[in-house]
């Protein structure tokens, strides 16, 4: 096999990727632009020959010690192999989550569960009902949470969203709506109406379980 100094100019990964993207790049290709170059003894077209082919066969599983096997990759080189699937990970792969009932939003919001604060969250899905980004709006005091449209809206306009859930905690355990409440519900409704959005849900979670305003006909 020849040496990345024994290949043309124009066929050296980085230099490709410059002319034609990052999609046009062989997978090892892709491993050998993020390395950059082996070790004494050992080519790093080698190295990304077997690298390529642990993660095809790991995929999500990769780990530190299959990279760290690999003869001529130390910890930095898998560091960076593994730092560029953390990084792709987290802003790049989200899993979509569709939405069709209730209980299908109560696993995002398990997290404000058992909070001491109120938190309140908003949801915002494409016209398939989607995930497209969750967002604390505001933490409140005990059983106080006071939320503004604004506050609400802002992001989910931004995200192009065509539909919205609302999910909030009760600190005190109790599941059902406050009057203060339905009146955000109410007020967060209409203006979802004035700026196009549909409102799918509104959940109340403690750890004893959920309040779905759509299964209660207050949506």
């Amino acid at each position: 096999m020849k040496t990345i100094k024994d290949l043309p100019s124009h066929s050296r990964p980085r230099e490709k990727l410059r002319e034609k993207g990052a999609s046009a790049l062989t997978d090892e290709e892709l491993v050998t632009a993020i390395l950059g170059m082996g070790t004494a003894g050992v080519d790093v077209r080698t190295i990304a020959r077997q690298v390529a082919g642990l993660i095809r066969e790991h995929k999500a599983g990769l780990t530190l010690d299959h990279l760290l096997a690999v003869s001529g990759m130390g910890l930095a080189k898998a560091a960076q192999i593994l730092s560029a699937f953390e990084l792709a990970r987290r802003h790049l792969l989200k899993e979509t989550v569709k939405i069709t009932v209730a209980q299908d939003i109560v696993p995002l919001v398990a997290d404000i569960a058992g909070k001491q604060q109120e938190y309140f969250i908003c949801i915002s899905l494409n016209g398939a009902n989607e995930v497209i980004e969750k967002r604390v709006v505001t933490i409140g005091l005990l059983d106080k949470s006071p939320v503004h449209p604004r506050e609400v809206f802002a992001d989910v306009i931004a995200d192009r969203a065509a539909a919205v859930i609302f999910a909030h905690n009760h600190p005190s355990g109790d599941l059902q709506p406050s009057e203060a409440d339905r009146r955000t519900h109410e007020q967060l409704t209409e203006a979802a109406k004035i700026l196009g959005l549909r409102v799918l849900d509104h959940v109340i979670v403690t750890k004893k379980g959920h309040f779905s305003f759509q299964e209660a006909g207050l949506v």
